[in-house]
């Protein structure tokens, strides 16, 4: 498998790497080289079966153009290994296969791990790197999954492969047009060629998470929705409910248009093919803290369908759309004054969740939504949770351009996390640019995991600037709150609509109320690299 260009636009959640545009013989040569490969080998598998060629043409036809574009002629056996596993991955007992082989030995650049090791963030970079430091050489090996295809399998297995200590240098991820994965990781930190190791790593780390990997569906998790989300007033009467047109699509569900009682609302309908322990959790989870919220800056509960296999959850319709959109496809430029409105409107939304102990964890442009007065409202809680009274959370959660870097390097986090995600959209709507937009979802979060952040224009309001540096600090306890923030903006705002000089630092109020002096900015600077 060979690199892949970078992929410039991601809307939501995780994604595979993007198709590399092909520089030699077109897809259907190399299709066809392979096979001719294969059949001069003298490989026995392949000689001794009269039905090899039909099994073949199969394989590729269940998966996308970008597969073939990906293999290596010189590796034509590579696809043997790929039909066997997804073969293997039909089985409900075998599910995640996986097939570990050890790549090649590359000789280390010493002067950057040495700089590495003599930085101040090398924690932040955890035992990935560990195995690699005092030796000339890495490791390369390629990890290979299948199971059935679901939503956030990229960021469950990139989660576990990072548990073990690994970095990951590509990742080529597939879908079947009957819904299994084929996922292939290249990776470097196992500190030894032998694979019998890893193996045994990776298959303990599997059954200590049995259950959650087949992507099967269970009635207990449908017991459990019943259980939580008994019906009450906001369960829709079906009859009641009608659905118009399709206005978005996730990679779970569906968002539609509709009625509900004579009121115009949306209608996030999950897809029942896809019902499993976990999407069932999530909707539970969702539709649990939307009947327990209201405020003028989150999008309004309406209502829930929760007796499968029709999952559905109805809030209020929001005219204006979402952020991303009015954004990066219809290609609008935000004034201050514009932009400060709408970064109050997201703080004071967030402000309140946090208020009620709830982290969103996905915040980004994608779930904020436009009403028709203009009034942007915190949307999309399918993946928030309330905080456990220890004030932490862990696991990899929420999406790679606007994760903050301890959820990306699975330490333990908190409401913080959101205010590192909110840094990162408040540049998004001063540049109206999508943050890393060169690099894939990966690259994102290893520049991230580095210390890097997007390039603030020199043009952007020194307060917006500062503002900013501090919400994407290193150090969750160093960003400030949203009940911080929005006073700031509010007074930014004041100044701007007044037209008073905004020349001077704002000043921040602590958490008792008292001024104090904001963060020097060339110690900002300092820590910061964007």
């Amino acid at each position: 498998m060979g690199a892949r260009a970078a992929e410039p636009i991601e809307e939501v959640g995780e994604s595979s790497s993007p198709p590399r545009v092909s520089g030699g013989q077109a897809a259907y040569d190399i299709k066809n080289e392979i096979y001719k490969r294969l059949m001069e080998s003298g490989n026995e598998e392949v000689r001794s079966n009269p039905h090899f060629k039909e099994l073949f043409d199969g394989h590729f036809s269940r998966l996308p153009p970008s597969y073939k574009l990906d293999l290596n002629v010189d590796r034509a056996e590579d696809v043997l290994i790929h039909q066997k596993i997804l073969a293997e991955a039909k089985d409900p007992e075998k599910r995640p296969v996986f097939y570990v082989r050890f790549q090649k030995l590359e000789e280390q650049n010493l002067d950057a791990i040495e700089n590495i090791e003599g930085s101040d963030d090398e924690t932040e970079f955890g035992d990935a790197f560990s195995s690699r430091h005092g030796s000339r050489f890495a490791m390369i090996h390629e990890i290979l999954f299948s199971t059935l295809d679901k939503p956030k399998l990229l960021s469950q297995l990139s989660t576990m492969l990072s548990d073990i200590g690994l970095n990951i240098r590509e990742a080529h991820v597939f879908s079947t047009t009957d819904g299994y994965s084929l996922d292939v990781f290249v990776v470097d930190g196992w500190h030894e060629e032998d694979t019998d190791g890893l193996h045994k790593e990776i298959e303990s780390v599997l059954n200590r998470n049995e259950g959650s990997w087949s992507g099967s569906s269970h009635s207990s998790a449908s017991e459990r929705i019943l259980a939580v989300a008994k019906a009450g007033e906001w369960e829709i009467d079906r009859r009641s409910l009608k659905t118009g047109e399709k206005i978005a699509s996730g990679s779970c569900g569906d968002l539609y248009r509709g009625s509900y009682l004579g009121q115009d609302v949306a209608i996030k309908i999950i897809r029942s093919n896809l019902l499993n322990d976990s999407l069932l959790q999530e909707f539970q989870q969702e539709v649990f803290i939307l009947k327990n919220v209201q405020h003028e800056n989150v999008v309004r509960f309406v209502g829930a369908c929760t007796k499968p296999p029709q999952l559905c959850i109805v809030t209020e319709y929001m005219q204006g759309g979402n952020l991303y959109d009015y954004l990066h496809k219809q290609h609008n430029i935000l004034e201050l004054s514009m932009l400060l409105k709408i970064s109050i409107d997201v703080c004071k939304g967030m402000e309140y969740l946090h208020n009620n102990n709830i982290v969103h964890r996905d915040l980004k442009t994608a779930n904020l939504l436009i009403d028709s007065n203009f009034v942007v409202k915190v949307a999309d809680f399918g993946v928030a949770r309330i905080q456990n009274q220890g004030g932490v959370m862990t696991a990899e959660t929420g999406t790679y351009r606007w994760m903050a870097p301890e959820v990306i390097n699975h330490l333990p986090y908190d409401e913080k996390a959101d205010v590192f995600s909110f840094g990162i959209v408040l540049w998004e709507l001063t540049t109206s640019k999508i943050p890393y937009e060169n690099m894939t979802p990966l690259q994102a979060a290893l520049a991230v995991r580095q210390g890097h952040r997007p390039e603030i224009p020199e043009t952007t309001h020194p307060r917006l600037s500062d503002l900013m540096r501090r919400c994407w600090e290193g150090i969750p306890t160093e960003r400030p709150t949203f009940s911080e923030i929005v006073v700031e903006l509010e007074e930014l705002l004041e100044q701007v609509s007044s037209g008073i000089a905004v020349d001077e630092p704002l000043d921040s109020f602590d958490a008792a109320g008292d001024r104090t002096a904001i963060v020097n900015i060339s110690h900002l600077l300092a820590l910061s690299d964007f």
